[in-house]
Parts: C-alpha cells; sequence; structure tokens
C-alpha cells in the first residue's frame, strides 16, 4: 500500500492546464523526489497534496484512504507535515522556544524539555538554542524549520526546496538529517533543484514537464535518460 497516491489529478487554473493527469505513488519508508524545469508544475502539485489547492478531478490518497476534498489541517492530523521553501519560523524568539511551541501540543514538562534538546542535538543548534531564531543563518533557519516540522511525528514529511539559499556544506548536512528522519521510518517527498541533493537523498526522482509525469526512476536512470536532460538537466551534466 502507498503511502501517498494519485490517480489522474488534474488541476485547472482557467484555460491553464497546471496538473494534467498525474499518476504517482510514493511507497513508505521511501525518499522521492519531485524534479523539473520552472513551470513544470510542481509547487502545483505540491499544494494539491497539502490540500492548499483543490483539484478540478482526480484523487489523493494517504494510506489508501481518499482525502482529496480535506482540508490541510485534517491531513496534517493524518500525518502529514510540511517544511516550505521560505522559513516560517518565530524570528522574536530564541530557537528553544520555536522548538517548544511546536512540541507542546503533545508532550509537557520534562519530556517536553528532553525533546527538544534532542532535536536541538539532531538539528546541531544546541549552542544557538538561547538565541532569537531570526539571527540565525538562513541554513539554520531551514534546519529550525525541519525540527519544528519533524515534532509533529509525521509519517510523511513534505519538503519544498528545502536546500535553497545554503552553502554546500550546509546542503549536505541538510541531507544527512533527512535520511537519519528516513531510517527513523519518515517517509519524503522534497521538491528540489539541487541535483547533487537529490542524488544524495533519493530513492526514486519523478520529473514533471508541463503538468505530466514525464519520467520516473533512480536518479542515475533519470540522469541517463536523454529526454531529460534535454528538458532539464543538460546534456554536460555528469
Amino acid at each position: 500500500m502507498a503511502i501517498l497516491e494519485t490517480r489522474d489529478l488534474n488541476k485547472w487554473f482557467g484555460g491553464l492546464h497546471v496538473t494534467n493527469g498525474v499518476n504517482f505513488r510514493l511507497e513508505p519508508g521511501q525518499i522521492h523526489c519531485l524534479i523539473g524545469p520552472n513551470g513544470a508544475g510542481k509547487s502545483t502539485f505540491f499544494r494539491l497534496v497539502l490540500g492548499e489547492h483543490t483539484p478540478s478531478s482526480g484523487q489523493i490518497l494517504f494510506e489508501n484512504q481518499d482525502i482529496t476534498r480535506e482540508q490541510s489541517f485534517a491531513r496534517i492530523r493524518r500525518g502529514i507535515s510540511v517544511k516550505f521553501q521560505v522559513p516560517g519560523v518565530f524570528k522574536a524568539l530564541s530557537v528553544r522556544h520555536n522548538l517548544e511551541i511546536a512540541l507542546q501540543r503533545r508532550l509537557f514538562g520534562e519530556a517536553l524539555e528532553a525533546e527538544i534538546d534532542r532535536l536541538l542535538a539532531f538539528l546541531n543548534l544546541q549552542a544557538q538554542a538561547g538565541e532569537l531564531a531570526g539571527v540565525l543563518s538562513h541554513g539554520q533557519k531551514q534546519w529550525l524549520e525541519i525540527g519544528m516540522a519533524v515534532s509533529l511525528e509525521p509519517k510523511l514529511l513534505l519538503l519544498d526546496e528545502p536546500t535553497a539559499g545554503m552553502t554546500p556544506d550546509e546542503t549536505f548536512a541538510t541531507g544527512e538529517m533527512i535520511q537519519a528522519l528516513n531510517a527513523r521510518g519518515v517517509s519524503v517527498l522534497a521538491v528540489e533543484h539541487d541535483m547533487a541533493f537529490v542524488r544524495q537523498i533519493a530513492h526514486q526522482v519523478t520529473v514533471l514537464h508541463f503538468g505530466q509525469v514525464f519520467a520516473q526512476g533512480t536518479i542515475d536512470e533519470i540522469v541517463n535518460d536523454d529526454r531529460v536532460a534535454a528538458i532539464y538537466l543538460g546534456q554536460g551534466y555528469d
């Protein structure tokens, strides 16, 4: 049973067919990356899965349950969490307080403090625990928001360009975090442009083009597909 599946998913904006009959499967325990050129429909597909857009037709299934018409909060309660491209941290609060806010719905007292400490270590933010989130580097803000997203104990983590604006070292460290989360049982769907990062983390890759599934396979299969090279990767990609 797929943890996430779409069947003949369509989205029209007026006369523009942005998502065109997308059939997609993400297996439990998988890290699946979604790539494609600008305008391919990646962001729209992402928002359809999250519930920010309503499909024009088709189905979205989570753990074989139809969630096509469910609102975002109901999907989050089922076990879907999201980290957007632009960090949404509380800049005027400390790093520790940000994590406390994210965790306090399900933990309190010593258990809350212990989980904050665990997340700070996992995110490499122990030294910044007392600092205001607004003074963190861009990469550290991204890590903090990943921590806030996983504080919900999701079954499926959606990541929208999680390494945008990061240094190569920060990007690699982010990949290690995602792999560690995956090793604990979290399935991941990531929209990403950085192909080195995709190569680092992806079990499967889906390429969208003009709103349709253009190619699907392992990263090596995708990189060696001449059709993909022509539309996205460039013939010189190694």
